[in-house]
């Protein structure tokens, strides 16, 4: 392998947007309209409130993707407005938040394939073999390049968008307005707004897909905003539209209960076929959410050593221009993690669930960070900017910034502290580092 390789851009808008779409409707979205359900026609008011902040967080990383066409997403634009030190600490927990991401997302899979394979449900050595299969199955499409992870996240977009919209737009069709229940339990609105965009805010991480392997994206200053926007807003309408078609559909009880929501609600319209139909489109989400962040958990780290700050060999590639001892060492992570979670039984099972959730807050601490750091960059370059090229900035900088702190306190006060904690075991990296820049200078 070797740093020098050329590689040749891959993706184009629509794989980007595909990517992006992917990685955001994962395994969540199957789920969330029954989680939501208590709530009544409120969750729509906290699906908004998200909304917007996820849309700004989409126009920061937009604007940011524009100004620094760089690989590494998230990980360059914190470099390039806050230094070194601050561009390692967050390529650190980053890097770290997406592997173990996928762990997550292959044991999503493996329960969703228990429709067809029941045996997986009381198994765990089977379970473990699928969900393992599944990590390096993705892992060796991702070692064939950029182009071949993109057809897949064309494929499995496409796939999973299918039955999702058909259940959603269909089932308008057969809404019992008697469903529709604003307030069925009456909570206090303020804290049942408060609950419903915490449980919808995770399923807009994976936004700032597109940015990650902008080395490989054809004209990356035009199509990666065009694709952060355009599958933000993709998902956004999407979320919303499901959940008040489905609330439309059954019942507040059933729904509530409901374990595969988008399954009972297609079983309901069309018979037990559509409920099989409606599970495969859930384990090809799932796929093609595990294909899109294994992607990123490469180019990461690739990017942060080709600024020397992280080891030599996460930044050589292969002659397909893949990252691919980053690739391979985040895959054997995440096997390792597996292996906890089917082999540990209970306390290996809150172990995992742990993991998760400290994974899923680190990967909140990138939006704030970049939505300073858009802002941080204007100020670099001003004299690029008038006053006014400001204002809009400032706007949704300003709103990002808020809804990733307020994220970040929703995440709990111990899953904070372990994501400091994690973060300061990276300090001794990057001490490593420093030594081996000096090294090589003298």
């Amino acid at each position: 392998m070797s740093e020098t390789n050329v590689k040749k851009a891959a993706l184009g808008v629509w794989m980007c947007t595909a990517l992006v779409v992917g990685n955001m409707i994962g395994s969540g979205v199957f789920l969330l309209p029954a989680s939501l359900a208590p709530y009544g026609g409120m969750s729509l008011i906290g699906w908004t409130v998200t909304s917007a902040g996820a849309i700004c967080l989409a126009l920061v990383f937009a604007r940011l993707s524009a100004m620094i066409p760089k690989e590494g997403g998230p990980y360059a634009y914190i470099h390039a407005g806050f230094g070194d030190f601050a561009g390692f600490w967050i390529a650190w927990g980053y890097w770290i938040a997406l592997w173990a991401g996928n762990a997550a997302l292959a044991v999503a899979a493996t329960s969703y394939m228990q429709v067809f394979i029941p045996s997986l449900a009381h198994d765990s050595f089977s379970a473990g073999l699928f969900a393992i299969g599944l990590i390096w199955t993705v892992t060796w499409i991702n070692s064939r390049g950029a182009r071949s992870s993109g057809m897949v996240a064309v494929i499995t977009t496409v796939l999973k968008m299918l039955p999702l919209a058909a259940v959603t737009f269909i089932g308008f069709f057969h809404m019992n307005m008697d469903n529709l229940v604003f307030n069925p339990h009456g909570k206090p609105l303020l804290s049942s707004v408060s609950a419903t965009m915490a449980l919808t805010l995770w399923a807009f991480l994976g936004l700032e897909s597109a940015s990650v392997p902008a080395g490989d994206v054809e004209n990356p200053e035009r199509n990666i905003p065009r694709a952060t926007v355009i599958g933000t807003l993709l998902a956004t309408a999407l979320y919303i539209l499901s959940t008040l078609s489905l609330m439309g559909v059954m019942s507040p009880e059933a729904l509530a209960k409901s374990e595969a929501p988008f399954a009972d609600a297609a079983r309901l319209m069309w018979g037990d076929w559509a409920y099989f139909a409606v599970g495969f489109g859930a384990i090809v989400s799932c796929f093609g959410a595990l294909n899109g962040w294994s992607l990123m958990q490469a180019h990461v780290p690739h990017a942060a050593a080709q600024d020397k700050l992280f080891p030599r060999r996460f930044g050589e590639v292969s002659k397909a221009g893949v990252p691919l001892f980053g690739l391979l060492l985040s895959s054997g992570l995440v096997t390792i993690l597996l292996a906890i979670k089917y082999a540990g039984g209970d306390g290996g099972v809150k172990i995992f669930e742990f993991i998760i959730l400290l994974a899923t807050a680190t990967t909140l601490l990138p939006y704030a960070f970049c939505s300073m750091a858009l802002l941080a960059i204007m100020l670099m370059r001003k004299g690029q900017f008038s006053r006014r090229d400001f204002a809009a900035p400032l706007v949704f900088s300003s709103v990002g910034f808020a809804y990733s702190v307020w994220a970040l306190y929703g995440s709990g006060a111990e899953v904070v502290m372990w994501g400091i904690v994690l973060l300061m075991l990276g300090l001794p990296v990057y001490v490593w580092q420093l030594k081996e820049r000096y090294e090589a200078e003298n």
